[in-house]
């Protein structure tokens, strides 16, 4: 019975691998807040290192990715993230919606909300620095109001 249940289980894995969510691996920078927005390059390195894998359009994947049902939680989290905040649909927003996002953002940053733990467990370049923290800060509080 037992070796049935395993036989089973391990069935079910495989057969999990060939349902994989679509990559979030745009190229189109079309409506990137840079195209709005002055980003210094110090600023743009923090925002690629700790925000853009779940706040754009291009994640880059871990080897793990590839595995079922990781992937599926690793496409729920970047999607989940998306939906408050992405960098790649910058110009998409309204007036409104970027004024709060700005404001978030702050908030988010001050309280070292971000980026979350379950993402720099195992991403550790992506722990903010003060000094990263204050250049995101200053970056934030130099943006005009729209």
């Amino acid at each position: 019975m037992k070796k049935k249940i395993i036989g089973i289980i391990i069935i079910l894995l495989v057969l999990i691998q060939f349902i994989q969510p679509e990559k979030n691996q745009s190229k189109d920078y079309t409506n990137d807040i840079s195209t709005e927005i002055n980003i210094p390059q110090n600023v743009q390195q923090i925002i690629k290192t700790s925000c853009a894998d779940c706040h754009s359009n291009y994640t880059v994947y871990p080897w793990y990715n590839n595995i079922a049902p990781v992937s599926w939680f690793l496409a729920n989290h970047v999607n989940e993230g998306k939906e408050h905040l992405n960098f790649s649909e910058w110009t998409t927003y309204n007036t409104r919606q970027k004024n709060h996002i700005i404001k978030e953002l702050k908030e988010v940053i001050k309280e070292k909300e971000m980026p979350l733990t379950s993402y720099t467990l195992i991403h550790k370049d992506a722990i903010l620095t003060e000094q990263q923290n204050t250049a995101l800060l200053d970056w934030l509080n130099s943006i005009k109001k729209y």
